[in-house]
């Protein structure tokens, strides 16, 4: 691998392509399959399988935000600079939320409510949660006070989850605003499927407490022994979550361990922990640092492909009528989609720097073909 030269971590593109991967399918069946195949037990796993990428996606973010933070701090930066960057990124991509979602609206006039522009989804989600992130490095002004920080405030977010999607709501919110808090939307209950702070930022404090032992010095000197111990703390805390299930589940007056209970949050996090080593290896000694790899591609890309990709999927220019069709039909659609991403991924990191470039080549263009135009009569 050659991290140190590109200053891309392989294997942190590789799991982010690999969200990219699980996200194009729960999609492409939870659009295009209809009538009887919703009903199968292929249609529930796509489904289920399809819970890991949007966790895995906020959770690299952290993870990234550690990243740049640790960059930034070893060419001389101060915690304040550090929070402002974050804040500035977080910011940028909570306006680029604004954006998708006025421009889903425009794309669906006559079916899509003037609501769907307060809709808090996944990029919502993400822009606040790196403002959050930004705002605590600030405060810790270390790398040791911000991984700690970071790690309590991913469990406070969790054992806050539950009392504010039920017994303690914050009713007297308006619902464009409560629905940040718990994803309420336009709704009488929150909503699993939308992205509210509570669980889902929690996940990425989870990544930025990674990331900060991740690229700090001793990690750094020592990989390999640095991956097994995220592999075994993974395993260590999904074996917790279960645990605590199992004798505190009562805990709450109201428990859905599939949605709002901090033991299924810990499970998740302790899989994304042995997801980290997983993509390691992968990289280091699998297929991933063999050639060209699709997802290392999707990885560079992600925000890209989730934009487009939900368009072509769920949008007007679906290229399958939605909810209609079978496995088979589904599953072309999905490897077309993929492979649609995965050139577009390619189109855009071969553009990306050649601005000036390309427009030097169309202006050249633009010239020649005016110079070949015949002259009019008046001209001769």
């Amino acid at each position: 691998m050659a991290d140190s030269q590109t200053k891309r971590l392989a294997y942190l593109d590789w799991l982010r392509g690999l969200a990219c991967a699980g996200m194009f399918e729960v999609h492409c069946y939870d659009s295009w399959l209809g009538g009887a195949a919703r009903n199968t037990s292929f249609f529930r796993l796509s489904q289920f399988i399809g819970t890991a990428p949007a966790p895995l996606f906020i959770f690299l973010s952290g993870v990234s935000c550690a990243f740049v933070a640790d960059r930034m701090l070893r060419k001389g930066a101060v915690a304040a600079e550090v929070g402002k960057r974050m804040i500035r990124r977080g910011a940028e991509i909570f306006a680029l939320a604004l954006l998708f979602r006025l421009q889903e609206y425009i794309l669906g006039i006559g079916s899509a409510p003037w609501t769907d522009l307060l809709r808090v989804d996944v990029l919502n989600l993400i822009g606040v949660s790196i403002v959050l992130l930004g705002v605590l490095c600030w405060v810790a002004q270390s790398r040791l006070a911000s991984g700690v920080l970071a790690a309590c405030a991913a469990v406070g977010v969790a054992l806050l989850t539950p009392p504010l999607w039920t017994t303690h709501r914050p009713h007297w919110l308006p619902w464009y605003l409560e629905s940040y808090v718990n994803g309420v939307h336009i709704y009488n209950s929150p909503q699993p499927w939308l992205f509210a702070i509570f669980p889902w930022s929690g996940f990425a404090f989870a990544g930025l407490a990674t990331g900060m032992g991740l690229f700090s010095d001793w990690p750094a000197k020592n990989p390999g022994r640095t991956m097994v111990l995220f592999g075994v703390g993974g395993t260590a805390l999904f074996s917790l979550s279960l645990w605590l299930d199992a004798r505190f589940s009562n805990f709450y007056a109201v428990y859905d361990y599939w949605h709002t209970s901090p033991n299924f949050f810990l499970a998740r996090v302790g899989f994304l922990l042995v997801l980290v080593p997983a993509g390691y290896v992968w990289c280091r000694w699998g297929f991933g640092s063999k050639g060209f790899s699709p997802l290392i591609q999707l990885g560079q890309t992600s925000l890209l492909v989730y934009w487009v990709h939900i368009e072509f999927v769920y949008g007007h220019f679906s290229i399958l009528t939605r909810q209609s069709q079978g496995i088979v039909k589904a599953t072309l659609g999905l490897i077309g989609i993929t492979a649609a991403m995965v050139l577009l991924s390619i189109a855009r990191t071969r553009m990306k720097g050649r601005g000036k470039e390309m427009l030097a080549w169309f202006n050249r263009l633009r010239s020649g073909r005016v110079r070949s135009t015949p002259p009019t009569a008046a001209e001769s």
